[in-house]
């Protein structure tokens, strides 16, 4: 089967750390490598964001990256290709009926990728397939007068969910928020997505550390929503231990860093400054490394759309801590994989890391019914499987799709 994902901003080719690099980068490189070894010829469009760039680059893993010429050649944030989607649009339609390959079905990715790739399918009668990766009503929630998506997200997202062919989300709460905005519960695909059990893997190297001193790690971007403040405020909960935060720029940038600087301050603030320790980003492939060095995970932000995070640790064979949010609520399973605690409530999260911590059984079996989890719910392999399903009940079913506006 011939597949195009569409991530206009979020290139598989971005190196982790990297300003643009991220969870999305990180997803649609992993699928587009898991649909390319189960068979599929498998092409990623992101767009054109360097002069440099060439036209397309053949990746190790069997698929290909096609830059996009659409807007200028440079870096932008991810709301802003806005007045470039239907250039970019126009270009896919055109090299998908002249080009001398087009796609049995497409995959956008987020909302933006979305707009292009339904342009795209109103001329070619590809089938399309569209996953979110954030909402915009959830982000407005809970970001409110920080939040800097346009003002017309919201609509362009409910038209969406209603004009592509299939709506593939990552998990049970994002089905209740895309039911409450009116799509179609028939529309919708849940196929969770995997993590990379060659890379995170509970056997292999464990970064140094105090055996006497007990280590909470807690991975992420270097922005309030993550929760990393609320960390910082439960550890006074647990004199023991030291945190260890793995996000944000190189570690001598830091220092330059506006939320580092906060969270050093938070930390001097609440007696803890003396065992929090600031990583900055690390290479992707060391992160095993730090999440096997780990007595427990913590993944506490506000909302999150999916996580990946509490994935990698699971499948280092690590305990999690994590919110009752979003994905985080369906990977950990409360009481059995780890403890869901309620969001920004860094008493609770104090206390449910105070009792882990404090119960070498439980932190074990935590540890293996994590790994057992992720062996057979949450591998790449299945999820190109589920994905494999859904694309082929599309595939060859030509469309027209409704107006996006």
């Amino acid at each position: 089967m011939r597949i195009a994902m569409i991530s206009e901003h979020a290139s598989p080719l971005a190196v982790f750390g990297e300003e643009k690099a991220g969870g999305q980068s990180t997803h649609v490189a992993e699928l587009a490598s898991a649909m390319a070894g189960a068979g599929h010829d498998v092409r990623v469009y992101a767009r054109r964001d360097s002069p440099t760039l060439p036209h397309a680059v053949d990746t190790p893993d069997g698929y290909q990256v096609c830059h996009v010429p659409a807007g200028p050649a440079r870096r932008l944030p991810e709301d802003d290709p806005l007045p470039y989607l239907g250039e970019f649009g126009s270009w896919l339609a055109d090299t998908w009926r002249h080009g001398g390959w087009a796609p049995d079905v497409a995959h956008a990715h987020f909302w933006t990728s979305g707009l292009a790739t339904v342009h795209a399918s109103r001329r070619t009668g590809v089938p399309t397939v569209l996953t979110y990766h954030a909402l915009g009503t959830v982000e407005r929630r809970h970001r409110r007068v920080r939040d800097t998506s346009p003002p017309r997200r919201l609509g362009y997202e409910r038209a969406l969910g209603r004009a592509v062919d299939r709506v593939v989300v990552q998990c049970s709460d994002e089905v209740a928020e895309l039911v409450r905005m009116g799509v179609p519960r028939s529309r919708m695909a849940l196929v969770p997505p995997g993590v990379n059990e060659a890379v995170f893997r509970p056997d292999g190297p464990a970064a140094p550390r105090d055996p006497a001193r007990p280590r909470i790690l807690t991975v992420g971007r270097m922005v309030d929503r993550k929760g990393f403040l609320d960390v910082v405020r439960a550890l006074p909960a647990v004199p023991d231990a030291e945190c260890v935060v793995v996000g944000g720029p190189p570690a001598h940038l830091l220092p330059a860093d506006t939320f580092a600087r906060r969270l050093s301050a938070l930390a001097e603030s609440c007696g803890v400054a003396d065992r929090v320790r600031l990583l900055g980003g690390v290479p992707r492939e060391e992160m095993g490394t730090w999440y096997r060095s780990a007595d427990v995970l913590v993944a506490a932000p506000w909302y999150e759309p999916f996580g990946l995070t509490p994935l990698e640790g699971m499948a280092c064979g690590v305990p999690v801590i994590g919110t009752n949010v979003g994905g985080i609520a369906d990977s950990v399973v409360d009481g059995l994989t780890g403890d869901l605690v309620p969001p920004r409530d860094p008493r609770a999260l104090g206390t449910a890391l105070r009792r882990l911590l404090g119960d070498n059984v439980r932190r074990f079996t935590y540890a293996t019914a994590a790994l057992d989890r992720i062996r057979s719910r949450y591998s790449w392999k299945r999820c190109a499987e589920q994905l494999s399903a859904v694309y082929g009940a599309l595939a060859g079913t030509a469309r027209r799709s409704p107006a996006v506006a």
